[in-house]
């Protein structure tokens, strides 16, 4: 073996080395490795996955409260204005609420 032959080998371990210390250190930004730490234990990952799922359940029956909220507010404060179209829209609304309250076939 050459002098040049073994400065290329050196240099291309070199570039192999620094290669893999990027693959290294972008595997540790992924935290694979604690994913695979998670599949290995699925009583965990179940039980993250149903505290996941009942916070999102939540979170959106909150939402929808409020969103409901809001439009109720707002079509109450339109009905207040009594405009002739939309205050006649609201008391069908109001009326179809009110039969289905009671239980009445509309």
């Amino acid at each position: 073996m050459t002098m040049e032959d073994a400065k290329t080998e050196s240099k291309a371990m070199e570039e192999l080395n620094e290669r893999l210390k990027k693959i290294a250190d972008q595997m540790e930004k992924t935290q694979i490795a604690d994913y695979v730490m998670l599949l290995n234990r699925p009583r965990r990952l179940i039980f993250i996955n149903l505290y996941s799922g009942i916070a999102r359940g939540v979170g959106i029956a909150i939402g929808f409260t409020v969103f409901a909220a809001l439009i109720v507010y707002f079509l109450r404060m339109l009905g207040a204005l009594n405009l002739p179209i939309i205050g006649d829209f609201i008391a069908d609304i109001v009326k179809i609420v009110q039969v289905q309250l009671d239980g009445r076939a509309y």
